[in-house]
């Protein structure tokens, strides 16, 4: 956008966002379909979370960083998905200056970690399958802690770098972005100046971050597909590769988005397609990625049972014991005999049996019969 003497280059104190779609008969159908899509996924995510945590079965590396990655997960779908659902009920959705440089910062931040975090559980899976002895040795807490912790502290300063450049330079006349939520490139497109060194430091740290990124995930999985091939026994293969399964899945779909979103031709470049991608990496893959670990994984199937287990005895009200006050000159010890049989022979003795120990304070039961009657001897 051409930027004039006749714009006005303040800071704008809301953006007016175009959403998803126009016709207004969509908001609706809309509206229910993501708010379901976004139930799933915060249920999914913190349910993984949360058993990842407490479960003692699930306190290995592989399940360290993947509570990470529900992490990221629900991070950068929440600093999304809420406002998305919130203008969907509104006739003009805006958003205000400082949350658009907020959501925009979270959502950097996570969307980077995740990056990274991906890469670091294909290094977890590549150490256990190809040196399964030394494992519990290279992959040590320190280790996998300082794998997370180094996405993190990179993805906040890469993110505050570049909500800094973005959000101090000037703005046109026009403060509407044409996306759902505050993207770096539609702000971009409303900036007067600075925007040719601004892209370059998105193009750059993209660029960086997706390579490096895939490059390690490519030579685990190849040197970890070369020990597969190598290795004798059907079986071991088999379960070599359903370890990664899971893993391999929320890789293709993932980097597929991403690549379709970043890569693709510049002539073929819309903000419609943009919408379509950012919608399913910001809220569908989110959703996806704890339901592919948890159906394709017998450990976390197995913990959430326990967990459900655990939650029954929880919630199981207790047996509550009824107290009947003894007759006098009645001991305790006269309950504590065993139960026997007795049948009459006559319904008068029946009679005169059942009186007496009514009167000494026992219940008399009979059977279906009314022959045989219980009592304490």
């Amino acid at each position: 956008m051409a930027c004039t003497e006749k714009h006005n280059l303040t800071r704008w104190k809301e953006f007016i966002l175009l959403g998803i779609t126009g016709p207004p008969e969509l908001q609706a159908p809309l509206f229910g379909l993501f708010l379901t899509v976004y139930f799933v996924l915060v249920v999914g995510n913190l349910s993984l979370i949360i058993l990842t945590k407490i479960d003692s079965g699930l306190q290995t590396p592989m399940y360290f960083f993947l509570r990470h990655l529900a992490l990221t997960d629900l991070g950068y779908s929440t600093a999304v998905g809420p406002n998305m659902l919130v203008n969907f009920a509104v006739d003009r959705p805006t958003i205000s200056y400082n949350w658009c440089a907020t959501q925009l910062t979270f959502f950097s931040m996570f969307i980077t970690s995740e990056i990274f975090i991906l890469s670091a559980m294909a290094y977890d899976r590549y150490v256990a399958i190809c040196n399964p002895l030394l494992y519990t040795v290279i992959m040590s807490h320190r280790l996998c802690q300082l794998l997370v912790a180094i996405p993190y502290l990179y993805s906040i300063l890469l993110s505050l770098l570049t909500i800094i450049k973005i959000f101090l330079s000037s703005f046109g006349g026009y403060n509407v972005i044409r996306h759902f939520y505050c993207d770096s490139l539609p702000l971009i497109a409303l900036l007067c100046s600075g925007t040719h060194e601004i892209k370059l430091i998105i193009l750059i740290f993209s660029a960086f971050n997706l390579v490096s990124s895939l490059l390690i995930v490519l030579v685990s999985y190849m040197l970890i597909l070369v020990a597969v091939l190598r290795m004798n026994s059907t079986e071991g293969r088999h379960k070599a590769f359903s370890t990664c399964g899971s893993h391999l899945t929320v890789i293709v779909i993932f980097y597929s988005t991403l690549f379709f979103m970043y890569v693709q031709p510049k002539s073929s470049h819309s903000f419609d397609t943009d919408k379509i991608a950012s919608l399913f990496y910001t809220l569908v893959i989110p959703m996806l990625n704890p339901m592919i670990y948890s159906l394709r994984n017998k450990e976390v199937k197995n913990a959430l049972y326990r967990a459900c287990r655990i939650f029954k005895k929880i919630n199981k009200p207790p047996i509550q014991e009824t107290h009947r006050q003894l007759p006098e000159g009645t001991s305790p010890s006269n309950f504590s005999k065993p139960v026997i049989n007795k049948t009459f022979s006559s319904e008068k003795a029946k009679t005169l049996y059942i009186q007496r120990n009514k009167d000494n304070g026992f219940i008399i039961r009979s059977t279906a019969s009314e022959k045989t009657m219980e009592h304490h001897h």
